[in-house]
């Protein structure tokens, strides 16, 4: 196990945690709705302990955190879908927006777990599995939240 490809799979993982962050974010000051206010700022708060537990292990590492975001494909063109739904009120193509961004957050993890698994230490893939069961749990809701709209 290489410990720079270990940083650099993780390191992934913070990327489209720094996305959803800042996604929720944009979303939450756009809508007008206190029940998705309410669970944007949910879907923030799971994925800043995501980035204090990956950046963590990053340091531990001895590697360096990312700190950006992905702001190129369809990850960027997602939220600035989310925020032009929000913009004209339609809580349909928010929601189906927030999917799409949850998507591919779960990608994310489960890119990592597949092609990166030789990279992690036991630890690593139960702290990356964990997030991404916490992940899909919030996928879940936001598409029943969407099925429902």
């Amino acid at each position: 196990m290489e410990t720079s490809k270990s940083i650099s799979a993780l390191n992934e993982l913070i990327e489209i945690n720094n996305d959803r962050v800042e996604g929720y974010e944009t979303a939450s000051k756009e809508t007008k709705d206190n029940d998705l206010k309410s669970l944007f700022a949910s879907l923030q708060t799971t994925s800043q302990g995501n980035l204090t537990e990956l950046r963590s292990e990053v340091t531990r590492l001895g590697g360096t955190p990312e700190e950006g975001t992905r702001v190129t494909g369809k990850f960027f063109r997602a939220w600035m879908e989310v925020k032009a739904a929000l913009t004209g009120d339609d809580r349909q193509s928010v929601l189906n927006s927030c999917e799409f961004g949850e998507d591919k957050a779960l990608e994310a993890y489960e890119h990592v777990l597949t092609n990166h698994v030789a990279d992690l230490s036991a630890e690593q893939i139960a702290l990356v599995r964990k997030q991404q069961a916490s992940l899909q749990a919030e996928h879940d809701k936001v598409r029943a939240l969407r099925d429902a709209a």
